[in-house]
């Protein structure tokens, strides 16, 4: 009796052995995971941030461009604008007669139009 006593107790300390192995190599893995865990969350923050500053220097830059092409446009505009006024009173210096009867066809067109369109109002209601 001694021995079956005996076998069982060794065969308890085995298998107690053998869970403790168990739970240890558990405890090991899950170490692992919660630190593959953590570098995979630190490598997508950094990625992350990574990107956002990417995204905000080319916004940045984008931006620039865009105020850069909008006073460049602005000053041709302005060029344009002299130049239309410079020549529209040379036009009216050399040939004042021809453009004061285009004034008045262009006021009379004018007109026409409003009457057109006043009088297309009315009729609509």
């Amino acid at each position: 009796m001694i021995t079956n006593d005996k076998t069982v107790g060794d065969e308890i300390s085995k298998f107690a052995n053998t869970a403790e192995r168990a739970a240890s190599t558990a405890r090991k893995g899950f170490d692992q995971g919660l630190h593959d865990v953590s570098n995979g969350l630190e490598h997508a923050r950094s990625e992350t941030g990574n990107a956002l500053r990417q995204l905000a220097s080319e916004s940045d830059a984008l931006l620039h461009r865009g105020l850069d092409k909008v006073r460049d446009a602005s000053g041709q505009l302005r060029e344009k604008s002299l130049y239309a006024k410079d020549a529209a009173s040379t036009y009216i210096q050399h040939e004042p007669m021809k453009s004061v009867l285009m004034a008045a066809a262009v006021g009379a067109g004018l007109m026409a139009l409003v009457a057109l369109f006043s009088r297309n109002s009315h009729n609509g209601r």
